[in-house]
């Protein structure tokens, strides 16, 4: 791949890693918000503003392997009045406001493979052959990274969303003993993506690849059967 087709990729996805990690946010922030907590509103981080959001390690790993995290939204369990289940509520809103946005993505990528012709001699120009393999690359991505993102989430590892649900399932005890260990695991799970890419690394990275190959296959068959 040359320095163009690099560049090119990079204008592509970076826009979608943008709207993916601030929909993700916003979406935790606004759930907090409906469940009595304005912790996120008074901070100024209950916009769509993604500049308010990024996170620049977290936004470069979505950009070089698909996975990734913005700046958490804050959150004052105090504010809510069963904080254990609407911690697990608004830590599920930013995936579900992901596979939202993902299905809709899906749509507009069978969309566009329909509506396009099939064959490349049947474009006017070079031109509109490049414009329509942009359009199918953007929309395709658009689908494909907000899935990544809702489910690499989803895992129950601190201090993604799926260890605040998980936390609303523990017992006390076990659920305090993670909160207190929050960092230290972090710390490991992250060594193990960036350190050990053969086994746990690459045993993670092709099992939430397989999760989203899924997802994206289910959604786009089910708008094929529109066509």
């Amino acid at each position: 791949m040359n320095f163009l087709e690099s560049l090119r990729d990079l204008l592509v996805t970076l826009p979608i890693v943008l709207i993916a990690l601030t929909f993700h946010e916003f979406a935790h922030g606004f759930a907090a918000y409906k469940l009595g907590d304005n912790t996120a509103k008074r901070m100024g981080r209950l916009t769509l503003n993604p500049i308010k959001h990024l996170d620049p390690l977290g936004a470069i790993c979505m950009l070089v392997a698909h996975f990734g995290w913005a700046k958490p939204v804050p959150i004052d369990i105090i504010n809510f009045k069963n904080p254990k289940r609407d911690l697990a509520i608004s830590a599920l809103a930013g995936p579900l406001a992901n596979m939202i946005i993902a299905f809709f993505g899906c749509f507009l990528y069978v969309l566009t493979i329909e509506l396009l012709p099939t064959y490349e001699h049947e474009f006017s120009s070079q031109f509109t052959l490049t414009l329509a393999k942009l359009l199918i690359q953007f929309v395709f991505l658009f689908a494909w990274l907000n899935i990544s993102l809702a489910l690499f989430n989803l895992l129950p590892i601190p201090p993604l969303d799926g260890s605040k649900i998980l936390y609303a399932f523990l017992p006390p005890q076990a659920s305090n003993w993670c909160k207190f260990r929050e960092r230290q695991i972090a710390l490991v799970f992250m060594l193990v993506i960036i350190l050990d890419t053969r086994y746990l690394g690459g045993f993670l990275t092709g099992f939430l690849s397989a999760g989203v190959t899924g997802i994206f296959t289910l959604f786009t068959d089910l708008f094929k059967l529109m066509f």
